[in-house]
């Protein structure tokens, strides 16, 4: 039997056959920021606050969102109803005016008195016009177009569309509005009562439907929006000055001249507070611009403010538990296009994968930690600007030979320019013959050539001991300290596996830590540089591996004014106390007997530090070093690779 397929664009969600994020540029700045004392939470945040690459962050996008809101409350004013009023009502009194000066009689003067008797605001004297006698055609129909408006503008604040749909409306049509409105009061006050209303609500919307044309299926959804209008109908009235208020809340009794309608839209409102009581009823906008607006368009305006906040408040993700999940991709491609739209669904899928690549993982507290595969490759990074700085440097050059012995390491690399190391034939045939799979007829090409890595087949001890004083962070040297160790860090795991790495952290005193604490670690005011401590870890830390070739590393920007007394608590002094500078001289003698070889890297050009070190390094036969802070890195980098040789 025959099977037939059919095929079309695929629309089952993410596609599986594209290619995985590359996260290189996001696991950069995520470092960055961690290597500046952000915890990865923070620095995650800021990352999708600041976005990547072309994609917009959240900033920006809120920013846009704010411009958005910014424009529509400058460019509108909210009294755009009381306006036409005001202008309908002058034009019925002028021409009623005009036609009573053309009358000779005792009435027309008797009519002129009430006119000019009326009161002086706009809802009072469209109030007191109800039972006058027109004798102007002209000023009754603009009185008339007064009621009319009135209507429209209040059902439009609440219905869709409304004011279009009854422009030049009958009594048959007003009477139909009245009846939908008791029908939808009755409506809701059996579902406030927990009533089943589904067959209410079936006929409810068999005979007034088109007045919705949002089309809800469940009471439930008719009320969510309806109140979604109400509230913001409310708000409207809010952002009006009191009289304002008050001119309006007497007009809308004069609406289609029948009290009842504004009767049963207060019920109307008030049954919907009930209902949705979590609605923003007490809110308010500031409008200050030029272009006045109707009720029922005010009212629009305000519920798109209200939106505009919504989004606002997901976009901004300060809430507990916020995700960028809870962003409405369709309400933002609604208010700021589909490209925004595209940016935070980017945004999403790159958290995504930060987490379910293992760039980021969870400490048995819960915080969020940089995975050993994030710290890999900030080290790469590190290390490849460190590279780049050593090649750079005069009278210097590049080698790929890890070792002067010429021992083959196991490992293989792709063969450049200037390589002399055997070629791995294995590799290389193996390189061929999967291109010329690929349809390259070519026998062979220098792209298949691989090259055997070779290395010394010696072992080193090596201390990192790095200052982590408050003059490390006020300086600026923090972030140049962490990558330095992150370059030592990856050169030593990728390259020299066999040598064993101590990183050594000291400030009031000593500790040794793994890579992840020391990215990680944040800068914090504390005094002291207990150099003579983190001489006695780097001292454990040699003794443990005798038979490698000891190398101690000490990286700081000033005078030891902080070491152990006997109980092992630190003292502080400054400027050093002789204690001080006894106890960390007598650790530099005991490393000077392990016959390990010791260099001072010095930060600014403090005299002091400057000769202190000179003392320590020519008592142990060692070296001082004063890198910029550019070229730290690459000055220690090629340090250890010195003492190796």
């Amino acid at each position: 039997m025959r099977r037939r397929y059919s095929y079309g664009p695929y629309d089952g969600g993410p596609d599986p056959l594209a290619p995985p994020f590359d996260l290189r540029a996001a696991i950069d700045r995520l470092g960055e920021d961690v290597l500046d004392g952000s915890s990865p939470r923070q620095a995650l945040r800021e990352l999708m606050r600041r976005g990547l690459g072309d994609r917009r962050g959240l900033d920006e996008l809120n920013r846009q969102l704010w411009q958005r809101r910014r424009d529509l409350q400058r460019n509108n004013r909210l009294d755009g109803t009381l306006q036409q009023v005001r202008e309908l009502l002058d034009r019925a009194l002028a021409a009623e005016r005009e036609t009573l000066a053309r009358q000779n009689s005792d009435d027309a003067r008797f009519n002129e008195l009430q006119l000019d008797a009326l009161p002086s605001d706009t809802g009072g004297a469209v109030r007191e016009l109800e039972s006058y006698d027109w004798q102007s055609p002209d000023g009754r129909a603009a009185y008339e177009q007064i009621r009319d408006l009135l209507g429209r503008e209040m059902l439009d604040q609440r219905f869709a569309g409304m004011k279009q749909a009854l422009e030049n409306a009958t009594s048959q049509d007003v009477q139909a509005i009245r009846e939908m409105l008791d029908d939808l009061n009755d409506l809701l006050q059996e579902h406030a009562r927990l009533a089943d209303t589904t067959e209410q609500f079936a006929q409810f919307m068999d005979k007034h439907g088109h007045y919705f044309p949002e089309n809800p299926s469940t009471t439930d959804e008719l009320i969510d929006v309806l109140a979604a209008r109400s509230a913001a109908a409310q708000r409207m009235m809010n952002s009006l000055s009191a009289d304002q208020r008050a001119e309006l809340a007497a007009l809308t009794e004069q609406a289609f001249g029948d009290p009842r309608l504004a009767q049963s839209l207060s019920q109307l409102d008030a049954m919907l507070q009930q209902l949705r009581p979590g609605q923003d009823w007490d809110g308010s906008g500031r409008f200050r611009g030029d272009n006045p607006m109707g009720m029922g368009e005010a009212t629009r305006a305000l519920e798109e403010l209200g939106r505009l906040e919504s989004l606002g408040e997901q976009l901004a993700q300060g809430y507990p538990g916020a995700s960028l999940d809870d962003i409405d991709l369709d309400l933002l491609a609604e208010v700021l296009g589909e490209q925004a739209r595209v940016d935070a669904r980017a945004l999403a899928e790159l958290e995504r994968e930060l987490r379910d690549q293992g760039i980021l993982q969870r400490a048995p507290d819960g915080s969020l930690l940089l995975s050993p595969k994030a710290l890999r490759r900030l080290g790469q990074t590190a290390l490849a600007d460190v590279a780049d700085r050593i090649g750079g440097r005069t009278g210097e050059r590049e080698t790929r030979r890890s070792g002067a012995a010429g021992d083959a390491s196991g490992a293989t690399r792709p063969w450049e320019f200037g390589d002399t190391e055997p070629w791995s034939v294995p590799r290389t045939l193996l390189n061929a013959q999967l291109r010329r799979a690929g349809g390259d007829p070519r026998a062979l090409d220098v792209t298949d050539v691989e090259v055997i890595e070779t290395e010394r087949r010696v072992r080193a001890a090596v201390a990192l001991c790095v200052d982590t004083s408050w003059s490390m962070v006020q300086e600026g040297r923090w972030v140049p300290m962490k990558r330095t160790a992150l370059a030592l860090h990856h050169l030593i795991s990728t390259r020299f596996r066999g040598d064993d790495l101590a990183l050594i952290t000291f400030g009031r005193h000593a500790s040794t830590v793994d890579l992840g604490e020391l990215v990680g670690l944040e800068g914090a005011y504390v005094q002291g540089t207990n150099l003579h401590h983190a001489l006695i870890l780097a001292g454990q830390h040699l003794r443990r591996h005798p038979d490698a070739t000891p190398v101690v590393l000490v990286v700081t920007d000033g005078e030891p004014t902080a070491h152990l007394e006997p109980d092992g608590s630190p003292t502080f002094s400054y400027p050093p106390a002789p204690e001080t500078v006894h106890a960390t001289i007598g650790e530099l003698d005991r490393l000077t007997g392990l016959r390990a070889a010791v260099t001072f890297f010095i930060l600014g050009d403090d005299p002091r530090l400057a000769m202190f070190t000179d003392k320590l390094a020519r008592r142990c036969g060692g070296r001082v070093v004063a890198p910029d802070l550019d070229g730290l890195g690459a000055s220690v980098v090629a340090d250890y690779l010195r003492h190796r040789r």
